[in-house]
């Protein structure tokens, strides 16, 4: 039986409206998913996903995971300024995730799968893996310069693509490559400070850079490879599991009995009113984030682990120019402006050498 092939403007708009958002058996149940793979043409099937989907699709995505994106970064900044307890805040944002992809799931926006205890397994690992992404992400900034772990933080591009190369057999065209050099380069002119480090501090840094990668590929592997769960589907299964994680580890860095005096504390300073707006001011955030994960993993899956690592590197860059243009947090020096129009031009010339590698790969 032949079936016709959309348009590239119906494609994007079956990708919008309908991957994780309306839910079909055939798109659904992971065994129809599988009986559909094993019936595709085996030439798309050596096509990555990131370049099937239309670009159209992927810049609306990519644009609202820098709206989100920023809306938390300037929500924090504005509102809740420096909120000291970063596991439980990472257990309010998973809790919110699970809530509000349990609230999809009533509603019909998506339907679970059918998993093997393998891949149960699988989901789990891919939580602790989650949980340690961000263990180690602390433990870094306590034994480095915050300046220091932000450019070795950069360099999560070059290792994606190592873990792609190595693992999968994956390579890129030479203009991708080529366009990592300003976006790395360029993100670590915008955080020139003092470094200040020890061997361990070097050690865990790296090590925790490698685990962001890894995290990011796994992340995509889980929607895009053999399991092919939606993006809704897999933040449903890993959110709950990181949130109990998130708060056993507070309790033991003893976040709990801090977060009670503080609250406690400023009760005693403040009226009823401004502990009825902090909360407010909590579950916003938790809203904000829910929404942020959402399009992070919808994000990683249509456009690709490389590309939201690339991102990260953007966002960082464009923070900075926020702070010095907005914020007036500090003044900008030569080599601060010129790290933020390298990254800017960087992920130009990133885009245009992944539209051309769409284009490439189609005609192939």
């Amino acid at each position: 039986m032949s079936h016709s092939r959309p348009n590239e403007q119906e494609e994007a708009e079956l990708a919008l409206l309908d991957d994780d958002s309306l839910s079909t058996p055939a798109f659904d149940d992971l065994e129809s998913n599988r009986k559909n793979e094993d019936t595709t043409n085996t030439t798309n099937t050596t096509i990555e996903l990131e370049y099937q989907t239309p670009m159209t699709v992927k810049f609306m995505w990519l644009g609202s995971y820098f709206l989100f994106s920023m809306l938390l970064t300037l929500y924090n900044k504005l509102l809740l300024g420096s909120f000291k307890f970063p596991w439980l805040l990472t257990c309010m944002h998973t809790t919110f995730a699970s809530l509000g992809t349990f609230v999809l799931l009533k509603l019909g926006r998506f339907k679970l799968s059918r998993l093997n205890r393998r891949e149960h397994l699988t989901l789990v690992a891919f939580s602790v893996l989650f949980t340690a992404n961000i263990a180690m992400s602390n433990l870094s900034l306590s034994l480095v310069s915050l300046a220091f772990f932000q450019i070795i933080r950069n360099t999560v591009p070059i290792f994606t693509v190592l873990i792609y190369r190595v693992w999968f057999g994956r390579s890129y065209y030479m203009a991708t490559y080529l366009s990592l050099c300003p976006i790395i380069i360029g993100a670590g002119m915008t955080v020139v400070g003092e470094y200040h480090y020890s061997a361990l501090g070097l050690f865990i840094t790296v090590f925790g850079v490698i685990l962001a990668a890894v995290k990011t590929v796994t992340t995509n592997r889980l929607m895009t490879g053999s399991l092919a769960l939606p993006s809704i589907e897999l933040l449903f299964r890993m959110a709950p599991l990181a949130a109990i994680q998130s708060f056993v580890l507070a309790v033991i860095a003893g976040e709990l009995p801090a977060f009670a005096d503080s609250m406690s504390q400023r009760a005693s300073e403040s009226s009823i009113l401004t502990i009825v707006a902090t909360v407010a001011f909590l579950l916003g955030n938790g809203l904000l984030a829910f929404f942020l994960n959402v399009s992070s993993f919808q994000t990683n899956k249509l456009a690709g682990a490389l590309t939201i690592s690339v991102c990260g590197n953007l966002k960082q860059a464009i923070t900075l120019a926020i702070g010095i243009f907005v914020f007036k947090d500090f003044t900008v020096d030569i080599l601060n402006g010129t790290g933020i129009i390298l990254v800017i031009a960087g992920c130009a010339f990133f885009s245009k050498a992944e539209l051309d590698s769409k284009k490439n790969s189609v005609v192939s």
